[in-house]
């Protein structure tokens, strides 16, 4: 008898308090406890499983138990998460003023600065982190404000504040724990530390088995190490149970260097139609993996443009506007995408990606000079950048 991995055990635990569906739904009680209880149970079910239909069953048992039961401040916090997970960011905002009081809880703050995060304004992101920090010392905003650390270029800082995370984290939540040491395997990735990637890739492993998210990052780490067959079998066997379209993605991405153009051009088709079923269904959340899709796959830039402007109407910081920039450079437009990678690089982001298409976006505009000095900037980051690199 094969004994179950941590993943499955937690599955089967969450699947306990979910009742058997009637007629099709799943009964929402009339107790406000419980019904939050059910609401809380399908939207863990869905983060771990990275399942977009249950993330919609979860919306819409949410959605009727607020509308039934009022908007207590805990249902509107699972909205509140929820919208936001999905880059709803109006509606994040919109939830999270339903409830009394919610706003400005320590649970709420940490959301709020969150949405700044996202809209670009990494000051006021930093400052609330920090004061939601003073009130509630988690492992979960200690991880917060060591990603925007991480996304600044301060990478000690970030490592310093993973570890802070680690300390605030109780034996009972070992997920939590291999969640960090993913979070800080990632931060060795993207300065091309391989070595000590692996080791917190394999300290996760430990910590929580079974976890598909951990096979993904291991995955990315084997494609950036060139081991392109090892990664796509991973790759191929967590699209399987989880059949999401960035994954579908990064399996064609590495057949096509594998020189293997047929399978190629069906793990992207399969991607691109899984990206375009969620926009036409009014879902946001894929418009940046559509710019990436037209501009670095079909290398379509006047797509790609219409994508990054319908995204950075949304979001606007500095991935979004480097995404804009870099598709306008594919379109041809030099001199606009100049403009808009400048603005990318005035945001204080630093990373490999950001300065590589910068330099490449410089020489085009004809300022190789600064191209030379911004890809030096890249390589000092991670010497490795390229391969690193995937679509998530």
């Amino acid at each position: 008898m094969t004994t179950p991995t941590d993943y499955e055990m937690e599955l089967a635990r969450i699947d306990a308090g979910i009742p058997a569906l009637e007629n099709g739904m799943i009964p929402i009680p009339s107790d406000v406890g419980k019904a939050t209880e059910l609401a809380y149970r399908l939207s863990r079910r869905a983060s771990l499983t990275g399942r977009l239909d249950e993330s919609a069953t979860a919306e819409i048992v949410i959605d009727e138990a607020i509308r039934r039961l009022g908007p207590w401040a805990d249902l509107c916090l699972l909205k509140a998460n929820l919208d936001f997970k999905f880059h709803r960011l109006a509606e994040t905002r919109r939830d999270l003023q339903l409830a009394p009081g919610l706003a400005g809880s320590p649970l709420g703050s940490a959301l709020w600065a969150d949405l700044d995060l996202q809209a670009g304004r990494y000051d006021e992101a930093e400052a609330g982190y920090e004061a939601v920090i003073a009130r509630s010392r988690t492992w979960d905003n200690l991880a917060r404000l060591a990603h925007l650390k991480a996304t600044l270029g301060d990478v000690d800082g970030a490592e310093q504040l993973y570890l802070d995370a680690e300390d605030e984290i109780t034996a009972k939540e070992m997920r939590a724990y291999a969640w960090v040491e993913l979070q800080r395997g990632l931060l060795d990735l993207s300065n091309g530390r391989y070595d000590g990637a692996w080791g917190h890739y394999a300290r996760a492993g430990e910590a929580y088995s079974g976890y598909w998210l951990i096979d993904q990052h291991i995955a990315d780490l084997l494609r950036a190490e060139g081991r392109f067959e090892e990664a796509v079998a991973l790759y191929e066997g967590i699209v399987a149970r989880v059949p999401r379209p960035e994954i579908a993605q990064a399996v064609g991405d590495l057949y096509a260097p594998m020189d293997q153009p047929d399978l190629a051009r069906t793990w992207h088709a399969q991607a691109l139609a899984g990206y375009l079923e969620s926009v036409l269904s009014g879902d946001v959340h894929y418009l940046h993996h559509l710019v990436d899709y037209y501009a670095d796959v079909e290398l379509d830039g006047a797509e790609a443009v219409i994508w990054a402007r319908k995204d950075l109407d949304l979001r606007r910081n500095a991935s979004t506007q480097a995404a804009l920039a870099w598709a306008l450079y594919r379109a041809g437009q030099f001199i606009e995408s100049l403009d808009a990678i400048r603005v990318a690089l005035s945001s204080g982001v630093r990373d490999a990606q950001l300065l590589s298409q910068a330099a490449m976006i410089h020489t085009a505009a004809g300022q190789p000079d600064e191209g030379d000095r911004l890809m030096h900037e890249a390589a000092a980051i991670n010497p490795h950048y390229g391969a690193a690199h995937v679509h998530h």
